[in-house]
Formats: C-alpha cells, sequence, structure tokens
C-alpha cells in the first residue's frame, strides 16, 4: 500500500490586515452581513499572493469604505483562533491617516457601509464585532503602541508598498 502524498498538507493560518483609522476620537469601522448576521470590523481583509502587507492594508481600507488611507505605523501581530470558521487568523494592524473619501466607490460585496464610531460606541458593539482583535488594536493604538512600518519588509518582486 503507498501512503498518500502530504507534501501540500502544510498547515497555514489565514494572513489578514487591518486598518485603525481614525479622525478624533471617531475610528473608521465597517458594518458588514458575516454569515447571516451584522457584524462590526476595521477595515480588514486577507493578504493577497504577490501583495505586501502595507498595500493590502490601503487596498482593502479603499474597497471596503471608499477612503484611501496612508499608513503612518504597524500596532502590533495578533493571532487568534476564528468562532466564525474555526481557523487560526494571524491579523496584521496597521494605523492609518485618512486622507480623501470617495463616496461613490463600490464596497465589497456583505459590506453594508462604512461609518465613524467613538471608541465607547465600538466597545458598546460587544458580541457585534467581528473579533476581539478590533478593540485590542485600538487600545493598543491609545496606548501608544506605534512600530515603524520600515519593520514589515517585503522582499518579493512587484510587491511593493503602496
Amino acid at each position: 500500500m503507498t501512503e498518500p502524498d502530504r507534501s501540500n498538507d502544510i498547515w497555514r493560518p489565514h494572513v489578514t490586515v487591518a486598518c485603525v483609522v481614525n479622525d478624533g476620537d471617531r475610528y473608521l469601522m465597517v458594518e458588514e452581513e458575516v454569515n447571516g448576521r451584522l457584524a462590526y470590523n476595521q477595515p480588514a481583509g486577507h493578504l493577497d499572493d504577490h501583495e505586501s502587507l502595507q498595500h493590502a492594508a490601503v487596498r482593502e481600507t479603499l474597497e471596503e469604505t471608499g477612503w484611501t488611507v496612508e499608513l503612518t505605523h504597524l500596532i502590533g501581530v495578533h493571532q487568534w483562533r476564528s468562532s466564525e470558521h474555526g481557523d487560526v487568523v494571524v491579523r496584521f494592524s496597521f494605523a492609518a491617516r485618512p486622507l480623501r473619501h470617495n463616496p461613490d466607490q463600490p464596497l465589497d460585496t456583505g459590506i453594508r457601509r462604512a461609518l465613524w464610531l467613538t471608541r465607547r460606541d465600538i466597545a458598546d458593539l460587544d458580541q457585534r464585532l467581528r473579533s476581539p482583535m478590533v478593540l485590542m488594536s485600538i487600545d493598543d493604538w491609545l496606548a501608544g503602541q506605534r512600530l515603524p512600518l520600515s519593520i514589515v519588509a517585503n522582499l518579493m518582486p512587484g510587491g511593493g508598498t503602496p
């Protein structure tokens, strides 16, 4: 009996990015439909092949909110097992400042709207938050956790930063 080929059976987490975008005491959030329920998250999504983490963060923010942003810092890297699908998520959370908004930008499938909320408003969403990483990344930012963007290196050809 031949052993099955398990060379492709390597465990892989979901690599995601998110942006903490603030305007005074308000933070850019998205209201999205996830498995038939409304959930709230920062602009966030998966890293695409041949894409830098920084580019993914800027792209996801534009696609989900219509906002063009400029990254300012890496806030942190968070690891969590999703209660939605059971897989591990490794999330790179960036701080960004808003540059301009395009209200005509079509939003990603499932995104109902972008909105600006205070930290208290976000905490009050409680179980409606997409993950505990939402509030954790805001609190890390509020606590002054700011790493230089240069800490995230991209050595792939053509995968530059935004």
